[in-house]
């Protein structure tokens, strides 16, 4: 059984198309009605179909009043990280708290040269990850008096000024598959956010816990200070069926909880801009997990 220690969240990981957007605004609002923690949207700032998703976490921040919101995930090759970690902490302090930050190295790197960032070698990609925590962290932390100074070999920053600090503490949350990234997260992260599509079974959750766990606590971290997130699909069906995430409500609640007390996982975002969808994991799936998770732990 893993337990990292963390109450369990459910969320929706919308698309932010320019086609409709008040259909986007509006199933932000159904998340929100449906009793959902979160609300997350893609951050692919080359893709000419979708909105800017900083502006549109900003504007649904202003059209909701609980549901926490967050990038899935911002893309850090074309949003600098002083300018990132000022963002964040500004609509944190204008939503009242509700704002986490989900960041990615980038992978598209072609559309992401042609908008004029900078092409990275995966290895590049994480040391780049790794000094822009670094400035981000350091932008927040308003009461340290020290000279901010990050000699990154992609990100510096020499005497930027700190501040503004968030109005609660915002969670980096990485998204992450390969080793390296996941010792970046082990050190320095509050959360992995890999994607069930990405991964070739459940077994991955492990062996990537296992490399988060072993990094953090060489860095001298509490590995139960990094939450396990999970980006997720399936299909809600009348009739069970042998496959993951296929089929009514009761078998997926039963099968999230088993992630749960196996892999650790506490917060699962579903995939998908189906209103009727979001309704049932916020108002049927999420409590029956939480039912047969505390039922088991205790």
């Amino acid at each position: 059984m893993a337990d990292y220690g963390h109450d369990l969240l459910f969320g929706s990981f919308l698309t932010p198309t320019n086609a409709a957007p008040e259909r986007v605004v509006a199933l932000t609002q159904a998340s929100e009605a449906a009793g959902l923690d979160l609300a997350t949207f893609q951050d692919h700032p080359y893709q000419p179909s979708f909105l800017d998703t900083w502006t549109l976490l900003s504007y649904v921040a202003a059209r909701t009043s609980r549901v926490r919101l967050a990038a899935n995930v911002a893309n850090l090759p074309l949003r600098p990280p002083a300018v990132l970690a000022r963002a964040a902490a500004s609509l944190d302090l204008l939503s009242g708290g509700r704002v986490e930050l989900g960041i990615g190295a980038g992978g598209f790197w072609d559309a992401i040269e042609a908008m004029g960032g900078t092409r990275l070698t995966p290895g590049q990609s994480v040391t780049a990850l790794s000094e822009a925590i670094d400035v981000i962290r350091g932008i927040w932390d308003a009461e340290d008096r020290s000279r901010l100074v990050v000699e990154g070999e992609h990100h510096r920053v020499d005497g930027a000024k700190r501040g503004p600090a968030p109005a609660h503490d915002i969670g980096i949350w990485v998204g992450a598959l390969k080793p390296r990234m996941l010792r970046l997260v082990g050190r320095k992260a509050d959360g992995w956010l890999p994607s069930l599509a990405y991964l070739t079974g459940l077994e991955q959750l492990s062996a990537g816990n296992a490399v988060i766990d072993e990094a953090a606590t060489a860095a001298g971290r509490d590995p139960r200070a990094v939450r396990r997130l999970l980006n997720l699909g399936g299909q809600l069906t009348a009739e069970r069926s042998s496959g993951l995430l296929v089929g009514p409500p009761d078998q997926w609640a039963e099968q999230l909880a088993a992630i749960t007390l196996e892999h650790g996982v506490s917060a699962y975002i579903l995939t998908g801009d189906d209103p009727a969808a979001l309704a049932v994991l916020g108002q049927e799936v999420a409590p029956a997990v939480r039912e047969l998770v505390d039922a088991e732990r205790a």
